[in-house]
């Protein structure tokens, strides 16, 4: 069984933005909702592989992109 990390942000505006950046390095990840379980507003996260964590942050720090929250494998 797969286990996920999702990654959450402020604004759908800064998830666009991270979207669009993962794309272009090639890496596997989804955008979803939010899972009620994190948060009952609505808004999209980023799901990604727990395997991949290190290589995300590092496209987002090598990007200076912005996001709110990583949740581990919930």
């Amino acid at each position: 069984m797969n286990q996920y990390n999702y990654m959450t942000f402020k604004s759908v505006s800064y998830a666009m933005k991270v979207e669009t950046t993962l794309k272009k390095c090639g890496v596997n990840f989804k955008i979803i909702p939010v899972p009620r379980s994190i948060s009952s507003s609505c808004g999209l996260c980023v799901r990604f592989q727990k395997e991949d964590m290190e290589k995300f942050k590092e496209i987002i720090e090598k990007n200076s992109l912005v996001y709110d929250n990583i949740y581990l494998d919930i």
